[in-house]
């Protein structure tokens, strides 16, 4: 990565500059038997898909704030992405009432309903499969990105000293984010490109965002994130660190 990059934004950006085609997140859910393989590209685009709908369908602008009321999932992480893109606020697991626009998983959607701006709702299925039957005052998040373009540009330049994001309480400007997250990747066993960390930590945590998210990103890396992965025995997980050429675990 550039030591120019400033943002997780840019950080995607210099991944995508280098190596296109490089896996940055595999995801899994132990519950259903989810995998998705996910390259930079891939990732990239979901991530512009996402911003474009932020910005112009939700009216998102930076200093906004927008409630992340999501697990760890590879959708959680496009949109971590895609609020940096734009510049506002993620708000993890925050407060809906206190937001701008609410992104709500498909057991949140109650909570959700106190944002009094934009809501969206993912129903976090195989594949980024929409809702059966659209919540109601939602836009469904997998009815409305695919028709978003596939680039992205800002309508206001993200300035990387100001808030881009809130977990457990705790803000961190976008600088912030990526200096923490290149600190925090050797403790964590990312040595830089073709480190994999496999991580089962949930993102309601700085802790779990470094090492599902930011630190590989900011390293080179890659992560296998996994939810739901109390429910994989010893020889499944270790089964799981071969196949995937695994070089550190987060659990």
């Amino acid at each position: 990565m550039n030591a120019t990059d400033r943002t997780p934004a840019d950080l995607l950006r210099s991944a995508l500059a280098a190596d296109p085609g490089r896996p940055l997140v595999t995801f899994y859910d132990d519950a259903t038997g989810e995998r998705v393989e996910l390259s930079v590209a891939t990732f990239a685009n979901w991530v512009a898909k996402t911003a474009n709908l932020l910005q112009g369908d939700l009216g998102a602008g930076p200093g906004d704030r927008v409630a992340l009321l999501l697990p760890a999932h590879w959708q959680t992480a496009v949109w971590l992405l895609a609020c940096s893109s734009v510049g506002v606020i993620a708000d993890v697991a925050g407060n809906p009432a206190a937001s701008d626009v609410v992104v709500s998983g498909p057991d949140t959607l109650d909570a959700a309903r106190a944002c009094g701006g934009e809501r969206v709702a993912l129903a976090l299925r195989p594949l980024g499969g929409r809702f059966p039957q659209p919540p109601a005052g939602f836009a469904d998040y997998a009815v409305e990105v695919p028709s978003q373009g596939d680039h992205f540009a800002p309508f206001a330049p993200v300035d990387a000293d100001e808030p881009a994001l809130i977990v457990a309480g705790r803000g961190f400007s976008g600088a912030e984010v990526v200096e923490r997250a290149r600190a925090e990747a050797t403790p964590l066993g990312l040595t830089g490109p073709g480190s994999r960390i496999l991580s089962g930590l949930p993102y309601d945590t700085w802790e779990g965002l470094a090492a599902g998210l930011y630190a590989p990103l900011a390293t080179g890396g890659s992560v296998v994130l996994c939810r739901h992965l109390d429910q994989l025995d010893g020889a499944a997980l270790a089964q799981r660190i071969e196949s995937e050429r695994v070089t550190a675990t987060a659990r």
